[in-house]
């Protein structure tokens, strides 16, 4: 029985199955629908886009959020100005930002939140910090700036201190919060780009 390219179209690029998926929904093998993806001339997802979709198999964790109000605006703009200053670009993985103030931590989840939708459970936090200060305080600290909970929480870095004033150095650590996915990320980068280039001339 021959399989359509309607029906198959419909199933790997609208339903954004893979094509075991496929084959398992239509009784089939995954040989033969291989072979009528060929015959149909559908082109295939890549190794990484296939990858993204099996570990978001309910699709994309989180929702940009189109039309903004004036405050919105305002706050999508400091998310993005801080991004390019403290947050993480190098990881293929991450949408995340590092900062010992609380304030800056919270815009940035405002913005993770209200501006993109990512689903809160995705979200994740991890303390990095000194030995001689309290981590258990540190832990309960931002807990209570972040909203996140226990469970979302990474093992904290603990590091040995090694001498210096450490003046500015925060008691409760430096938090860093974000996301993983990569999608995200390459519109957050895409938008800190577009901005660097427009500003910077």
């Amino acid at each position: 029985m021959s399989l359509s390219k309607e029906l198959l179209e419909e199933l790997y690029n609208e339903q954004r199955l893979s094509m075991a998926e496929i084959a398992e929904r239509l009784d089939s093998s995954p040989n033969k629908v291989a072979y009528w993806m060929i015959k149909h001339d559908i082109p295939r997802r890549d190794v990484s886009e296939a990858i993204y979709l099996w570990q978001n198999p309910d699709g994309d964790p989180f929702e940009i959020q189109e039309s903004l109000s004036g405050d919105e605006q305002e706050l999508f703009y400091l998310a993005i100005a801080l991004y390019i200053g403290e947050g993480k670009k190098r990881d293929r993985q991450q949408v995340s930002l590092s900062n010992t103030e609380p304030r800056v931590i919270k815009v940035f989840l405002k913005f993770l939140r209200e501006i993109c939708h990512v689903n809160e459970n995705k979200i994740w936090a991890w303390i990095n910090i000194f030995d001689d200060s309290n981590l258990k305080r540190a832990q309960e600290y931002w807990e209570d700036v972040t909203g996140l909970t226990r469970s979302q929480f990474y093992k904290p870095v603990v590091r040995a201190r090694r001498g210096g004033t450490y003046l500015n150095v925060s008691e409760y650590g430096t938090l860093t919060v974000g996301v993983n996915n990569t999608r995200l990320r390459e519109i957050v980068l895409q938008w800190c780009e577009e901005y660097l280039n427009k500003h910077s001339v």
